[in-house]
């Protein structure tokens, strides 16, 4: 009888052995979940504070979703594939982006939005500050204007794929007998499809606060074409983003759009003194709109 009871005894053990394991290993199959989960809700809580404790934080953490965030919401745009390369899937990709500026608590202040009431093809020109300039050309693009782009974008994933489906005209900055090349295409498919052309004719972003030297290709364009071209102007960031500050707070900037500029009866012999002088204005329309916008905002606080 005591060996059958220390039998049953270790039988007991041994059953509760087994159900004591099975129940432990559900409760650790979960608990990494859980943890998971926790940790997710303690990095939310704890963004905000961060952003609030640390500008440089706040500059890296928004910088990091910009790209993603512009590419995510080009990716929920299901219509277009099936229009296929389309200059009318302007308009869905203009009104989905106009909506990132509020994710950035961004602000827009747009001057002279009678000067872009113009019938038939033009050329814009603006200057190119950063990446935040997409949300000012969003916000006044005219109807059938499309950017002229750098060759490698068309490579950059679903922002390349949307980019080449809306119309943009790449340009190899590399090979400068391709760049004429297509540009003299470009004047040609404006004058007979009425398309308006957006070109930065700095080639490039400049984030110190001047305006590099215009190239000449957007001034040949327009002279080729014999269209108007209108100059952009966004004012300096500076007041709430600067990239060697890591600063990217909440803020506001102007869209100046100034008068045309005529280009009928002016030959390739005048593009020199028509860059100089589109630079030259465009130059003092920064600096007015840009010291005006530090003033308010120094008012403001």
């Amino acid at each position: 009888r005591a060996a059958a009871a220390g039998g049953g005894r270790r039988e007991a053990r041994g059953s509760r052995r087994q159900v004591g394991p099975e129940s432990l290993g559900l409760g650790l199959r979960l608990r990494p979940k859980a943890m998971a989960v926790w940790l997710l809700l303690l990095l939310l809580l704890l963004i905000p504070v961060l952003c609030q404790l640390s500008a440089t934080f706040k500059y890296y953490f928004k910088m990091a979703f910009y790209t993603p965030s512009m590419a995510l919401a080009l990716g929920v745009i299901p219509p277009l594939p099936s229009a296929g390369r389309n200059l009318g899937n302007l308009r869905i990709v203009r009104y989905v982006l106009q909506h990132i500026k509020y994710l950035y608590g961004i602000k827009l202040q747009v001057n002279g939005m009678e000067n872009l009431q113009v019938k038939g093809p033009f050329v814009v020109i603006s200057n190119h500050q950063s990446s935040l300039d997409l949300m000012g050309m969003m916000e006044i693009l005219p109807d059938r204007c499309v950017a002229i782009a750098k060759k490698e974008l068309m490579y950059a994933g679903t922002v390349g794929l949307v980019c080449w489906l809306t119309g943009i005209v790449f340009i190899n900055r590399q090979k400068k007998s391709d760049a004429k090349s297509v540009m003299s295409e470009a004047a040609q498919t404006m004058l007979k499809e009425d398309v308006r052309l957006w070109v930065f004719p700095e080639g490039t972003r400049n984030h110190d606060g001047k305006m590099l030297p215009f190239k000449r290709g957007a001034f040949h364009l327009a002279v080729q074409a014999q269209v108007p071209i209108i100059p952009v102007v966004f004012s300096s960031y500076n007041d709430f983003y600067n990239k060697k500050e890591k600063r990217f707070d909440s803020g506001t900037y102007t869209v100046q759009i100034l008068q045309r500029i005529e280009t009928k009866g002016l030959t390739a012999d005048d593009v020199p003194d028509l860059t100089e002088m589109a630079q030259k204005t465009m130059v003092i329309a920064w600096h007015e709109i840009s010291a005006a916008m530090l003033k308010g905002s120094e008012n403001q606080s």
